[in-house]
C-alpha cells in the first residue's frame, strides 16, 4: 500500500526559483527574508540548470570575509550543477530512502517530459508517511 504514494501528492509546487544570471546577493538576500534554505535555479526556457543552497551560498559569505569585501557574482558561479532529481511518479516510500542515503534535504521534481514541476523535502516526505500511519 505504502508503495503507491507519489511525490507528485506531496511535493511543493508553487517555488521559487532563481535565474543564473541573478545577482548572489539578491539571491541570499531572498533566502533571509523569505526563511527558505534553498531554490531552483532555472534558464529563460524554465528548464532545471542547477540548485542554490545556503550550503551554496557560504561560500560567498566565506570569501567576502577571507577578502574583507564583498566577493558577489552570479548565482551561476555558486549553484550546484549538475542536480540530482527525483520523478512526480516516484513513491514516497523509495524517495525516503533516498533521503536516508545522502544529505540532501530537498530534490526538484521533475514531470516525464524532463520539466520542473515541483520541489520535495524530508519534511514533505515524512508529512506523506504520517498521514498513511
Amino acid at each position: 500500500m505504502l508503495k503507491s504514494v507519489l511525490v507528485k501528492d506531496y511535493m511543493a509546487k508553487n517555488l521559487t526559483t532563481f535565474t543564473p544570471e541573478m545577482d548572489i546577493s539578491e539571491a541570499i538576500k531572498y533566502l533571509n527574508k523569505h526563511k527558505i534554505s534553498g531554490a531552483p535555479v532555472v534558464n529563460d526556457r524554465g528548464q532545471l540548470v542547477g540548485m542554490l543552497s545556503e550550503q551554496d551560498c557560504l561560500q560567498v559569505a566565506l570569501q567576502s570575509t577571507y577578502y574583507e569585501d564583498w566577493v558577489g557574482g552570479e548565482v551561476s558561479q555558486y549553484m550546484t550543477s549538475p542536480v540530482k532529481t527525483v520523478s512526480d511518479s516516484a513513491s514516497v516510500v523509495d524517495l525516503a530512502e533516498k533521503f536516508i542515503n545522502s544529505s540532501y534535504k530537498r530534490y526538484p521534481v521533475l514531470d516525464e517530459d524532463g520539466s520542473l514541476v515541483g520541489q520535495i523535502s524530508r519534511s514533505d516526505v515524512l508529512r506523506a508517511l504520517d498521514i498513511l500511519w
